[in-house]
């Protein structure tokens, strides 16, 4: 078949390269045909393959976007005109721009899969283990963009072969049919991947294995439905759980240490990024640098005391945590969780006198200037601190708790907006809650209840002594009885705040609409059950000179 999504009027040859080369490798930003079919260029359209990962993951904001708004995790901040995501209303059309280049960038990577696939073949000089090893990581990686694709808009266009120049023929492919292209590529990705990459940031067999688990968990939930789908899902998960090296590291808050700590025994597969902005890249798909620093965090510099600097950030303010997530979602006695996930302390670095609440209050450098509280406090309370005070009542779309996952200090400017961070997609503690959902799903909760406590216990708070902490696990566990979909979903919640993972998740289990009503009171007068699927961008169906419906709902 040699159709492609018609907005994709690009030349094969001249497209690819022109993003950013993930593993810095040398990668030129014009090449010809011809280089393609070379044993170095062909290895840099490998690495070309990888660079579409960072259009989604953390380059812009546009798959935070689509993952983190409009769920009952994050509402919507002060910044940005991308709140129709979080509102469901009609700003979130077919002629959206973060749906028209999300489509257009994921199916761009594919197409670059589809030509370095399809000129293996005839690719000379090679050594054949590493060619069959990175053939392995294009069979993932066209996996993962289909994967995205099949989840964020359902049936849609399927090709497998190299496409250059124009082309306006496209169909909509069944589901099932994506969900058995993905299968495939993944099993073929499996019998060619190495245990641990050669280059830290490639896909791996384990990274395979868990991208499988989760398809097949995905897939049980969709017309694709198979009756051994849980099955599948739940042997992938301890797959990756028994047979390698990964731990759940002793603190959560450890796996998102910045730098060297970023590599951990917890991370499965991570999309790199670099610190020098010249590998980094500039181009059309991916700009350079993680931008998620930016999204999650509360407009700080406007307050007393405060200036925007390098270590607190620069405040975007887009994802807000809702109440559910402040005030119903962690038991703050027991589970660190929330402590660690969130910033809620301001020191002062632009010291001065200020009036706060009608009192005179002068700050001097490294003086507590803003505390975000997780409570209410009494005029008397208020009136024996000397800095800003947030109780839940004064909390709004500029004022919240920051999520930390993401916080990027070591960015060169208080401007600069390309961060240095890697992108943690795969990671063990999701590896846990992928195998105890499968379980419980297959009516196996007895064995389900143990990788959930495996997450939990991680997550108790540190007591004085050994023996307080042990009465700490022991008190985060849960039983059975206690273990439904609900609980599920408020454990990875709880573990994968923000991680981009949340949307997928309210929908593959069936509990956006239910759930976004219930929590998200910004979101819930507008969501409908057409909502689990985002509009197919119009100019694809304008472009098309055969029939691409258009999902129910929208217009």
């Amino acid at each position: 078949m040699k159709t492609v999504n018609c907005l994709l009027f690009i030349v094969i040859a001249t497209s690819f390269f022109s993003c950013s080369n993930l593993l810095e490798e040398d990668v030129r930003s014009q090449i010809t045909d011809n280089h393609l079919s070379t044993a170095g260029g062909w290895l840099e359209g490998v690495n070309a393959s990888y660079s579409f990962l960072r259009s989604f993951y953390g380059i812009n904001e546009n798959g935070a976007t689509v993952t983190v708004f409009g769920t009952d995790e994050f509402t919507n901040g002060f910044d940005g005109g991308l709140k129709s995501f979080n509102f469901y209303d009609f700003g979130l059309n077919p002629r959206n721009g973060v749906v028209n280049t999300l489509w257009n960038n994921l199916y761009v990577a594919i197409n670059t899969c589809n030509a370095v696939i399809s000129r293996a073949p005839e690719v000379t000089g090679l050594d054949e283990a590493l060619k069959e090893t990175r053939l392995g990581e294009v069979h993932f990686l066209r996996a993962q963009y289909y994967f995205l694709l099949v989840q964020l808009f359902g049936p849609v266009h399927l090709t497998l072969e190299e496409v250059q120049g124009i082309q306006t023929s496209a169909a909509r492919a069944p589901v099932e049919d994506i969900y058995a292209t993905i299968i495939e590529d993944l099993n073929f990705a499996l019998g060619r991947l190495p245990m641990i990459a050669s280059d830290y940031g490639r896909v791996t067999k384990p990274a395979t294995e868990h991208l499988l688990a989760k398809v097949y968990l995905t897939k049980a939930g969709s017309a694709a439905q198979q009756a051994d789908d849980y099955t599948k899902a739940a042997d992938y998960a301890k797959g990756v759980i028994d047979n390698y090296s990964f731990r759940l590291l002793d603190d959560f808050i450890t796996v998102f240490e910045q730098g060297e700590g970023e590599k951990n025994d917890e991370v499965i597969w991570s999309i790199q990024n670099s610190k020098s902005f010249i590998t980094a890249g500039q181009t059309a798909c991916c700009d350079g640098g993680n931008t998620l620093h930016t999204y999650f965090l509360m407009k700080y510099d406007d307050l007393p005391g405060m200036q925007r600097d390098i270590e607190n950030g620069r405040p975007w303010a887009r994802f807000r945590p809702t109440r559910f997530t402040l005030e119903q979602l962690f038991n703050r006695t027991l589970d660190d969780r929330y402590e660690k996930s969130f910033k809620r302390v301001f020191y002062a670095n632009r010291p001065g006198t200020y009036t706060i609440n009608g009192r005179q209050i002068t700050f001097n450098t490294g003086d507590t200037a803003v505390f975000v509280s997780d409570r209410e406090w009494s005029a008397s309370e208020l009136s024996q601190v000397n800095y800003n005070v947030f109780p839940p009542s004064r909390q709004n779309e500029r004022v919240y708790p920051t999520l930390t996952k993401f916080l990027d200090p070591d960015r060169p400017d208080p401007q600069e907006m390309r961060g240095s961070r890697d992108f943690i997609v795969f990671r063990l503690a999701d590896t846990y809650l992928i195998a105890a959902e499968a379980l419980m799903s297959d009516n196996k909760t007895d064995e389900a209840i143990e990788y959930v406590n495996a997450v939990r216990r991680r997550a108790a708070k540190k007591g004085n002594t050994a023996e307080e902490t042990l009465a700490n696990q022991k008190q985060m566990e849960v039983t059975a009885d206690q273990l439904d979909i609900d609980f599920i979903l408020d454990e990875r919640a709880r573990e994968l705040l923000g991680e981009m993972t949340r949307w997928f998740d309210l929908v593959r289990t069936g509990k956006l609409v239910e759930r976004v009503k219930k929590y998200n009171p910004d979101a819930a007068n507008n969501i409908e059950p057409f909502h689990a699927l985002r509009p197919i961008p119009q100019d694809q169906i304008d472009r098309t000179d055969t029939e691409f419906p258009q999902n129910e709902g929208y217009q």
